[in-house]
């Protein structure tokens, strides 16, 4: 037997038994269906469409989880999915929600949505692919879920077909999927704590759950499962690689001690006396956070100002010295203007880079990709005309790139490691056009 043919024939073996571990551990699985509570009713279509007050109050809750954010493709209809989402795993394109019969919600009834939002099933029994943060939303009521069910069987309806998923094997099987679930997924329902204040519950509810937080700030294993579902640790998205900061460290975007009305500026607006957003926090922030009542804004501060910083976390380090005359003179020539000679920034205007967060994270992918592309908060209510930062990847290397950044990062008081070039490379590669 010719070496090439051996190998060929033992990752078949292989293979074959990968399948039959998968299908022994999940078929069960998979053609289980998942129980409705009694007390879980269904809410009819004609009611749905009756009741303007579900349905108005579907729509807030739509806009606190973001849902047009990932089931809106770039130009298309709102609600109609076809947005493909990177994972580490492959591509996958989020479905219809308009209640087009053929294509969308239009045969589903309020249980069906139910189900997939609490046991991440679809109306056929098929399991949902986890890009779908159902783990977070396993903690939404039944009474919002049926709010929302009677929202979005208002929208208008769009013929929109699902577009096919490009998952590498055997992350495409829905036995692979099973076993997923059986080793990371509980379908959960939210508790208050009546240790806590309403402010801190409803808090920990809309962050925990309808908003999922932790589906962008958690850190993932290598089968992209999160250690604790609603962890909030930090975590790095595949493509482009932005980094979501942790929200309990203080050195990354922690608000323990945090002026609790600039916390919530910056929810709302996009811009704080120290800080603003960009990259995929600025769709959060415009398509999401800027609608949410004030009391709402105020509660996820509650709570997000509660969280007790990892055992792990410590201040970054670095010597001045990593600074150079090359990398000042380019923060002279392309950058003081906006952010000060000394890094001071302008209140509200252009965040300081003199202690900031976002400049020190480690990995560096925000400061990095921010210079490659840009720098853009967004248009809000509370701040209609944001400045900008313009992209800088055309006009300077990696290697000056690096050397700006290594210098930001151990000048004005700061105190980083060094980004290199090779790293502004790696980034500038993934960060697509």
């Amino acid at each position: 037997m010719t070496p090439l043919r051996s190998m060929g024939l033992r990752r078949a073996l292989v293979i074959a038994s990968l399948l039959s571990l998968l299908i022994a551990g999940g078929a069960w699985w998979i053609f289980s269906a998942d129980r409705v509570d009694d007390e879980d009713l269904d809410v009819s279509t004609a009611s749905a469409r009756a009741d303007p007050a579900l349905v108005a109050r579907g729509r807030y809750l739509a806009q606190a989880g973001h849902c047009a954010g990932c089931h809106t493709a770039r130009g298309g209809a709102s609600y109609a999915g076809g947005r493909p989402i990177a994972t580490p795993f492959g591509t996958v394109h989020s479905s219809n929600l308009t209640p087009d019969a053929a294509t969308g919600l239009g045969l589903w009834t309020a249980n069906d949505f139910w189900r997939a939002l609490h046991h991440g099933r679809s109306r056929d029994g098929r399991l949902l692919y986890p890009a779908f943060p159902y783990p977070n939303y396993s903690l939404v009521t039944r009474a919002d879920a049926d709010a929302l069910f009677a929202y979005l069987r208002s929208l208008a309806p769009v013929a929109q077909p699902q577009r096919a998923h490009a998952l590498r094997f055997p992350f495409d099987t829905q036995a692979a999927l099973a076993v997923w679930r059986a080793l990371y997924f509980d379908p959960q329902r939210f508790e208050p704590d009546a240790q806590r204040s309403a402010a801190w519950n409803r808090g920990a509810y809309l962050v925990r759950g309808l908003g999922h937080c932790s589906a962008c700030h958690a850190s993932r294993n290598a089968l992209g499962a999160a250690a604790d579902a609603l962890a909030l640790d930090g975590g790095t998205m595949p493509a482009p690689p932005w980094y979501a900061p942790s929200l309990a460290s203080p050195h990354e975007a922690g608000l323990a001690g945090a002026d609790a009305g600039e916390a919530l500026r910056l929810l709302r607006s996009g811009v704080s006396a120290q800080a603003s957003v960009s990259g995929p926090m600025a769709e959060v922030v415009r398509g999401s956070l800027q609608h949410l009542d004030e009391a709402d804004l105020q509660a996820m501060v509650v709570y997000l100002q509660s969280l007790a910083p990892p055992p792990a976390a410590r201040r970054p380090t670095a010597s001045p010295a990593l600074a150079s005359a090359h990398g000042l003179d380019l923060y002279e020539k392309h950058c003081a203007a906006c952010h000060g000679e000394r890094g001071e920034g302008a209140p509200g205007v252009y965040p300081p880079l003199a202690g900031s967060r976002a400049l020190l994270a480690d990995p560096p992918a925000n400061a990095v990709l921010a210079v490659l592309g840009g720098g853009f908060p967004p248009a809000t209510a509370g701040n209609p005309r944001p400045y900008g930062m313009p992209p800088f990847a055309t006009l300077l290397d990696d290697a000056e790139i690096a050397t700006l950044l290594t210098t930001l990062r151990a000048s004005f008081g700061n105190a980083g490691s060094a980004v290199s070039a090779l790293e502004v490379g790696r980034y500038r590669g993934s960060a697509g056009p």
